[in-house]
This record gives C-alpha cells, structure tokens and sequence, in this order.
C-alpha cells in the first residue's frame, strides 16, 4: 500500500491511488521472469509496490529526496527496491541497461511522468531507444492524442512524428482526474511505447531528421518551401517525391524520413 506524503505543487506532483488503475497499468506492463523494469517517479510507491509484489525487484528514478526514505521502508515488504537519487533527465540509460540487463541490454520503463516535464523525458528515452525494450507511462491525455495522432490530423505535430519515427505508440486507457492525490485538471491517459528496430523508418541521419521536423512544425501555418528555407531546398524536395507546397502535418513519417535524406543545401555565396 502506498503511503501518504504530502504532493508538492512546485514539482507537479499528483499521486496515483485508485486501485483499479493501477492493477490495469500492472496487467498492461505483465512483467516477466528477467525483465529488468526502472520505473521513473515512483512518488508514494502506488504503482511500485504492486510491481515488487508481482516481480520482486524493481529500479526507480526519483527526484525528490523527501520520498526516498519512506518509499525504501515500506518496499520492504513488498520486495528488493534500489532507488536511484536523481533527475531522470540526467540518467543514462544505456549505461543503467548495461549494469542492470547485462543479458539482453534491454530495460523496460514504467512511470506517472510529471505532466510539465512529459516531453523532455520522451525524447530522452528515444534517444536511448535501443536499450530499451518497452515503455508505460502514464501523461496527459492531450499528449498521449498528439503522440497517436494521424497525418492529417491538427493534433498531428512533431511529438507524434519523432515519437512514431522510433516507437509504435498504442494508447490503452484513460484515467479520470479523481483517480489521483491531489487530482489533477486534466485528464490523464496510459500508453505502451515499443521501440522499432533502428532502421525500420529509414532514417540516415537522425539528427538532419530532427532539424528538418523541428524546422517543418515550427511554422506549422507555412508551407513546407517557406518552413525548411535553408534546410531543405526545390532539388532536395524533387529528390524525395514531396510537393514545397504541402504543409508539416501532411507528411507522413516516412516522407520526414526522405527529406532527410537529402543533401543539406550549400550556403549561398555573398555578393561581392
């Protein structure tokens, strides 16, 4: 059972309670003989205790060091509870797969994100995509929509192509605000996250990718001639099949991927 230490606003803190929920997250992560589960902002230990209960050991990355010592005392008795003392943004987790899953150098993340912190986090995991075998989180219900979100759609942004660039993205339930400590005013949403094989999108150069969906969605309201001007230029966009007049969220993430592939225009030279 979770204990009860007072959330703290500054750190967005709302603590998961309701039961039900929980077992569903547990049923949804089905942890198995050898998996290796970190879980990130264990807060009052809702979703780790009953983790430790079903697979007996578990890593959690927590922030707030007031939680620490009352989350180590009651793990006790649910199972062996290492517990890493930091931003999750600062933990490698290739490093933490190789100490941990010497095996199969894979972990598998669980975790109520803090809502104000959801999309740093994401992009940090995928960044370690290939040492990671899958993800749960639990976010915001708005952000779990534009991570599935569909070309096409207004949602459709740059989270749901980086995400879906290197994840399949499956939404599995919503949770209402009265399911946490104190509630939140939004809704809440779980996903699975299960990183693609490295290749699978057809992505040369991650980081030009990156600039050029960055660059694409950053002027959303543009066409894709005037948002990737110096990024991208008429030949690189006849070379991967794709019309300048289109806009961002009419790309799919396969067409991200061709333009990417593309040289990166020469600078102009300066008049004399």
């Amino acid at each position: 059972m979770a204990f009860t230490e007072p959330a703290k606003k500054s750190l967005g803190q709302h603590f998961l309670h309701e039961r039900g929920i929980v077992a569903r997250i547990v049923q949804a992560v089905d942890p198995q003989p050898g998996d290796c589960l970190v879980e990130i902002g264990p807060g009052q230990g809702a979703i780790t205790f009953p983790l430790l209960d079903r697979h007996g050991e578990l890593t959690a990355i927590e922030f707030d060091r007031d939680l620490i010592a009352p989350l180590s005392e009651a793990a006790r008795a649910h199972g062996r509870l290492r517990i890493i003392s930091a931003d999750v943004l600062d933990v490698d987790f290739t490093a933490l797969a190789r100490e941990l899953a010497p095996a199969d150098g894979k972990l598998r993340l669980v975790g109520n994100l803090p809502y104000n912190l959801s999309s740093p986090i994401l992009f940090h995991a995928i960044d370690h995509a290939t040492t990671i075998r899958d993800m749960h989180f639990m976010l915001q219900k708005e952000v779990v929509d534009r991570m599935a979100a569909a070309p096409g759609s207004k949602i459709y942004g740059r989270l749901s192509v980086m995400l879906q660039a290197y994840c399949s993205v499956t939404p599995l339930l919503n949770v209402p605000p009265g399911a946490f400590r104190p509630p939140p005013k939004v809704d809440s949403a779980v996903v699975r996250l299960v990183p693609r094989p490295p290749d699978a999108a057809g992505i040369a150069d991650p980081k030009r990718f990156a600039d050029i969906v960055r660059a694409g969605f950053g002027q959303r309201r543009k066409t894709l001639r005037n948002a990737l001007k110096g990024v991208c230029d008429e030949a690189g966009f006849a070379r991967a099949g794709i019309d300048p007049g289109a806009r961002a969220e009419q790309l799919s993430v396969t067409d991200f991927a061709r333009l990417s592939d593309t040289p990166k225009p020469e600078p102009a030279e300066p008049h004399a």
